[in-house]
């Protein structure tokens, strides 16, 4: 039952007697003031301090929407600072291009009226006055410009200190939210003493760093499977008085747990001196109930994680302590729930040991960021093993066998969008090396092929609701400093419930590939072949850097790759590198226009079938019929129609993917 109340203890009790016949001089009873106020506590409803905790975490969401709107303003200042040196620049060189022509002037009027100095016959022209007046409107920007810095720097440094000061505040609020593990003791100790009375076994509860905090209401929520644990070392774990007699054991039992913090994780360990898991008659209900096959070798940690599957029991028949078959399912369900893992492992003979590994708050944890295609999510940093890069065969290898060589172990290989059901493969155009995540809960690993790892951040962790908390895999939420809402997964959990269905998505990246059998014999692999989906490069090639960039967000906006070029000469460039679907091209540019830019696209046999959109304010007839000379597709006026332009785009991109389908089935 959650209390209506905490108690929040300012500071520890200091104990001080004081002789009751003796009457306190003034400076006795300040020190007894002092003393009181220091130890004073006050009474806080609950609820009153979860929304105090929920409000500190939306003023972190709030200052990260500040911070990234600050690197907004400091990149648009780094652009200002640009376009102001460029236009300092081309001022510089209107005054060059003034001063010679004065100078050649003043030549000429030398030669036509000798003896007059030429300067009483020349004076300054209208384009050297406006050049100076520009020259003046270029420092007022630049001043402008500099105070927008040092502001931009004097906010930065604010939110840096506010943001000291915001932990400070949460990390304090938790702290009031904090409870001391032995709150739970006499509940722990009642469900042994009963469980131990109704089946008739003598057993021992030992409680090892007690006084560790943790939070409360996680605290609470794993208070049932602790319990589920609890009865389970004692129905299956501990033997009756007279076997462990007979086995030179004490005859009472002993189960202890021992808790340990180890940074922003809690280790709970539950161990009992019992006899141990009975694996080999967990093997045989496994093989009754067709979880494995009578052939399958499976190592003690393995056979171990078998009780963990919904409805397994080894016991013999249904009481009120055991043969539900739920008790263990259970314990796994929350911990995975919360972001944990359990560990397990066993000694015959000598008892079992189950390591739980929970976090140390619920309220705020660090996530990593991951992103599948569209799609972006975080997964709890704790079950991030490592982060690598594999190469291209490597990445074919581990699709064809659905596995991936981790340090000499062979882990389940899983492309993330399938695991998450979001897509079947990846629409990334793959590079010479990819982004592989491994996670590992407990003793089971997992890897995934992501399209980008955006990296490691701070989030705090939203209630999921009655709808979602029961989702497999689901481990929170949050919200993002942009204001998306971003959900939080345990891998290795989705991979337990989806495994076999992302497994088969998976496979559409993979390729026929010759796999050699146990006996020597080459076998193909069962596998489909699928030509994967790369995302449409487009190139655009404009002067104005205005115009590349409104452009640019509306062809990002419907999904595509673009490509940006100032002129036909640095267009020519981007197209060495890479062969866009279709390029977007302006007329008038400097050093190259758009008309030379598509005679010598033309003229290239590996670009004379480029698409080529002209973009343009010269809607004159014979500007026209130039382009349709000149082998361009489209042309279209200033302003144009957005949707015209796109439904453009879309077309030749339709085109583009048509022909690789048809070249990959050649």
């Amino acid at each position: 039952m959650t209390p209506c109340v905490t108690w929040m203890r300012l500071a520890p009790a200091v104990a001080s007697p004081v002789n009751k016949f003796v009457i306190p001089g003034p400076q006795a009873m300040v020190m007894q003031a002092v003393r009181q106020a220091a130890t004073a506590s006050i009474r806080v409803r609950s609820q009153l301090l979860d929304r105090m905790v929920n409000q500190a975490g939306e003023v972190m969401i709030t200052r990260s929407r500040l911070e990234a709107e600050i690197g907004q303003l400091r990149d648009s200042l780094n652009d200002m600072s640009g376009n102001l040196t460029r236009l300092r620049q081309q001022l510089r060189d209107i005054e060059l291009q003034a001063e010679t022509q004065m100078q050649s002037r003043l030549a000429l009027a030398k030669e036509a009226q000798a003896g007059f100095d030429p300067l009483e016959f020349d004076r300054f022209t209208r384009v050297q006055e406006l050049t100076r007046m520009m020259a003046e409107s270029v420092n007022d920007v630049a001043t402008v410009q500099r105070t927008l810095q040092r502001t931009i720097e004097a906010t930065e440094d604010d939110l840096i200190a506010q943001g000291r000061q915001t932990r400070e505040l949460q990390r304090d609020l938790l702290r009031t939210r904090m409870v001391e593990f032995e709150s739970i003791s006499e509940r722990l100790y009642r469900v042994v003493r009963q469980t131990a009375k109704e089946i008739g076994k003598q057993v021992r509860l030992d409680l090892l760093g007690g006084s560790l905090e943790m939070d409360r209401g996680m605290l609470e929520r794993m208070v049932p499977a602790f319990e589920h644990l609890l009865r389970n070392c004692v129905s299956h774990g501990i033997e009756l008085p007279q076997v462990r007699t007979d086995a030179g054991k004490d005859a009472v039992g002993l189960i202890s747990i021992h808790l340990r913090q180890d940074g922003n994780d809690v280790s709970v360990d539950f161990s009992d001196d019992g006899a141990g898991l009975n694996l080999k008659r967990i093997r045989e209900i496994a093989i009754q109930r067709g979880l494995i096959t009578a052939d399958q070798v499976l190592d003690d940690t393995a056979a171990g994680n078998l009780i963990f599957l919904p409805g397994f029991s080894t016991a013999t028949k249904v009481t009120e302590v055991a043969g539900r078959g739920i008790g263990m399912e259970v314990v796994r369900t929350e911990v995975n729930a919360l972001g944990g893992r359990i560990e397990t492992s066993t000694v015959v003979g000598q008892g079992s040991h189950f390591k739980l590994v929970l976090p140390l708050t619920t309220a705020v944890t660090q996530v990593v960021m991951i992103r599948a295609d569209k799609l972006s999510v975080g997964v709890p940093a704790n079950v991030v093993e490592t982060v690598r890069r594999i190469s291209i065969k490597e990445l074919q290898q581990a699709y064809n066998t659905g596995t991936l060589d981790v340090g000499g172990e062979m882990v389940p290989f899983f492309w993330a969008g399938a695991l998450l059901q979001a897509s079947h493969h990846s629409s990334e155009v793959q590079t010479k090396t990819t982004p592989v995540v491994v996670f590992r809960s407990a003793a089971q690993r997992i890897a995934l092929h992501v399209d980008e790892v955006l990296g490691n951040r701070e989030v705090v962790v939203k209630n999921l609701g009655p709808q979602l908390s029961r989702l497999p895999g689901m481990a929170g939420m949050s919200v993002l400093p942009s204001g998306a809402v971003v959900l939080i997964y345990n891998p290795v959990a989705l991979a337990a419930v989806y495994g076999q269905q992302a497994r088969s998505w998976s496979s559409d990246q993979a390729e026929p590939h010759m796999l050699e059998g146990a006996g020597g014999t080459v076998v193909k692999a069962p596998v489909q072949i699928q030509v994967a989906r790369k995302i449409p490069l487009i190139l655009v090639v404009d002067d104005s850097i205005t115009v590349r960039r409104v452009t640019q967000r509306m062809l990002l906006r419907d999904g595509y790759r673009v490509a940006l070029a100032a002129d036909g000469l640095q267009a020519l460039e981007r197209l060495q590198d890479e062969l866009p679907a279709v390029v977007l091209s302006d007329i008038e540019m400097p050093r190259m226009d758009g008309f030379d830019l598509a005679r010598n696209i033309r003229g290239d046999e590996r670009l004379k079938k480029l698409p080529i959109i002209m973009i343009t304010s010269r809607i004159a007839g014979k500007h026209h019929e130039h382009a349709k000379e000149l082998g361009v597709d489209h042309y279209l006026g200033k302003p144009y129609s957005e949707e015209e332009l796109m439904k453009l785009v879309r077309h030749y991109c339709a085109l583009e993917a048509a022909a690789a389908v048809a070249t990959a089935a050649a």
